[in-house]
Formats: C-alpha cells, sequence, structure tokens
C-alpha cells in the first residue's frame, strides 16, 4: 500500500518547458510512476526526440508546441493534447526564463520578457487545465516549479526573483480558490540545481565559492527533486495545497 502513494497510474501530466534539463528529467520520473506524458515547449524538434527516448523507457508521451505567453498558442496546443490523450490531470509549470544583469541597465522588454513567461505563463496554463477540469468536474494537481529566489533575494536577476515571488503567491491564491473543485495548486522550490547550462559556472572559482554558502556544501541533482515533485503530484498530497516545499540543501537557512 505503501508504495503505491507516490504512484500516478494512468494520470495525463502535462509538463511545460520539457525540453530542458529538470524538464526532461521531471518527464521522466513522473513517466516511471505510471503517467502518461504531454511534453510543451516552444521547439517541436528537440520534444519529438526527448518523447522517443522516453517511449525506450515504455513511458507513453506525445510532443506540442507551445508558448505559454500566447494565450492562443496555449489554448490551441492544450486542445490538441486533449484530442490524443484526453483531459490533464497534472499540470507541472516549469517553463522559466532568467534575465542577468543590474536593475539600472535592464529594459522594458527584459523585464516583459520574464515575467511573461514565469508569471503570466504559469496562470495561463494552470487557469486552462484547472477550467478543464470544473467542467469536467474532475480533481487534479497545478505544480508551479518556483525558486529560492521567490524567497530570497540575490544581485543581478531581480526579475526573476520577482516572478518567482508573484508565482508562490500565486500558487496560495489558486490553492484558496480552486479547493471546492477538488484541485490543489502547490509549489516546488529548488535551490540550486546542476545542469548542462550552469556547469561550467559552478566549476569556476566563483561558483565553487557559491556552493560553499549551501549547509550541504554540494550542488542538487536533478533526482533530489523526485520524492518532492511525486508528493505533489500523487494522492500522498491530497491533503496538501497551497504549499511551497523547498529542495535547497538548507540553502535558504544559511547565514546572511
Amino acid at each position: 500500500m505503501m508504495s503505491n502513494l507516490y504512484r500516478v497510474d494512468g494520470k495525463l501530466v502535462l509538463i511545460t518547458g520539457a525540453a530542458g534539463g529538470l524538464g526532461s528529467h521531471m518527464a521522466k520520473t513522473l513517466g516511471l510512476a505510471g503517467a502518461r506524458i504531454v511534453l510543451a515547449g516552444r521547439r517541436l524538434a528537440p520534444l519529438m526526440q526527448l518523447a522517443d527516448c522516453l517511449g525506450k523507457e515504455g513511458i507513453r508521451s506525445e510532443a506540442v508546441a507551445i508558448d505559454v505567453t500566447d494565450e492562443a498558442s496555449v489554448r490551441s496546443g492544450l486542445a490538441q493534447a486533449e484530442s490524443m490523450l484526453g483531459i490533464v490531470d497534472i499540470a507541472v509549470c516549469n517553463a522559466g526564463v532568467t534575465s542577468t544583469g543590474p536593475s539600472l541597465s535592464l529594459g522594458a522588454e527584459d523585464w516583459d520578457h520574464v515575467l511573461d513567461v514565469n508569471l503570466k505563463g504559469c496562470w495561463l496554463v494552470a487557469n486552462y487545465v484547472a477550467r478543464r477540469l470544473v467542467d469536467a468536474k474532475r480533481g487534479g494537481a497545478i505544480i508551479n516549479v518556483s525558486s529560492i529566489l521567490g524567497q530570497r533575494v540575490a544581485g543581478n536577476v531581480l526579475p526573476y526573483a520577482v516572478s518567482k515571488a508573484g508565482l508562490e503567491q500565486m500558487t496560495r491564491g489558486l490553492a484558496l480558490e480552486w479547493a471546492r473543485h477538488g484541485i490543489r495548486v502547490n509549489a516546488l522550490a529548488p535551490g540550486y540545481i546542476e545542469t548542462d547550462l550552469n556547469r561550467d559556472f559552478f566549476a569556476s572559482e566563483a561558483g565553487q565559492a557559491l556552493i560553499r554558502r549551501i549547509p550541504q556544501r554540494r550542488l542538487g541533482q536533478a533526482s533530489d527533486l523526485d520524492g518532492a515533485l511525486l508528493l505533489l503530484a500523487s494522492e500522498a498530497s491530497r491533503y496538501m495545497t497551497g504549499s511551497t516545499l523547498v529542495v535547497d540543501g538548507g540553502h535558504l537557512q544559511s547565514s546572511l
């Protein structure tokens, strides 16, 4: 009984930003836990390649092109997914971007791009999925991928930090509104997770200095998120909504 608590057998899971390192790992994790997967992102080719890889693991998935900042794209992409696989039970809002540099050097376009993808994009996807679930009189789960920068600031990433703080507040607000419909809304806030994009930085002197500030003295790996992800996706969290699970090696607790 306990071994099945974190399973998502038969559930249809949508993952945005699925072609990225964390997104592709989440797709495999949830697929191996029994879910069928909708892989969503702006570029179809890498999603189709990922779908082929998942298929070799016995995971059924479909790739759909979705620009999360465009309401029409979200609507048409998810309608396409529904025509192939049915109504989405669980949405993992993982698509995200950042813009680096001092605030005085950032333009409005930098701000808009980050907020559009990280905050507006999550709202558009979550709202569409929730509407379809309500219409079908079914419960479900929304998992918003936040960051420890939603709870603590760092220099030169202001739009990103603001977007993630907003995402956590949105998580709480939607959880309050949608609980009556049986839809749980929670957030997953990773700390620094090693990926292909940041590996070189963390091998540098500056990167090593940052790692030394993490109480566990190491970077997180994508697999370190598996427990929290499966908890929030499965019925194991059936009495949780509006929560943010932090997975950061204790980084938020490090001293100033």
